[in-house]
């Protein structure tokens, strides 16, 4: 677990935890094997938190028998986090719907995915997230009858390492959205793209990945030292 998926997770719950009041709180995890680091310790220590992943380890309670079936109930889960985990979904649209399902209607779901980095297996490492998935993971739900609608997400800068991380926050029934009034974006600075619920204007846009950038800022620089030798 890199050092940025720790500190979006945390921030995920600085900002909306607390619109669920004092009632008990269940939270399930997808992809909760602790490698190198668990996002479980970001949240809130009152409460009811659930790991579930394909293998068992530190951090699993439940071993999934199938990645697109989650042994819960319709409407169980207060809040479903997955970090890190999407990328190797090889069908993650079939998950998303799954928990979309196990999701109460004041529901969110809270999804941080590479939107860049090397190929890693686990076993295998399909898909890289840019600035419009969150849009079409709405729209996907739209298209299956569902109230579900993105509340946020952004792109999170590099902190020291390669990823870029695509951050998304969705909640399962519109009809809920006055409960939930702060927006992550709102207080952050660390990030570019950033989507924001009712507004299709792009926060802190940027049409050059961070990658990229410094890729030309190095390039610049080598031009800089050969002018330098040759004069």
């Amino acid at each position: 677990m890199h050092h940025s998926a720790m500190k979006n997770c945390q921030e995920f719950y600085d900002c909306y935890s607390h619109s669920f009041g004092d009632k008990l709180v269940r939270v399930v995890e997808i992809g909760a094997q602790n490698v190198n680091g668990s996002i479980r310790g970001a949240c809130p220590a009152t409460f009811e938190y659930t790991g579930i992943d394909f293998v068992s380890g530190d951090g699993v309670d439940i071993v999934l028998d199938d990645p697109y079936k989650l042994p819960l109930n319709d409407e169980s889960a207060d809040i479903v986090v997955s970090s890190s985990c999407f990328e190797h979904s090889e069908m993650f649209w079939v998950l998303f719907l799954e928990i979309m399902r196990i999701l109460k209607p004041k529901g969110l779901f809270y999804l941080n995915t590479p939107s860049n980095g090397s190929f890693h297996r686990y076993p295998v490492d399909c898909w890289r997230f840019y600035p419009d998935s969150g849009k079409a993971l709405e729209n996907w739900a739209r298209h299956n009858r569902l109230n579900s609608v993105l509340l946020e997400s952004f792109v999170s800068d590099q902190t020291d390492d390669q990823w870029n991380d695509f951050v998304a926050v969705f909640l399962k029934d519109e009809c809920f959205l006055a409960d939930f009034p702060k927006r992550i974006v709102e207080s952050k600075e660390d990030f570019n793209n950033g989507v924001a619920y009712g507004s299709s204007e792009l926060i802190n846009p940027s049409y050059i990945s961070e990658d990229v950038k410094k890729l030309l800022a190095i390039d610049l620089i080598i031009k800089k030292q050969i002018k330098i030798n040759l004069a």
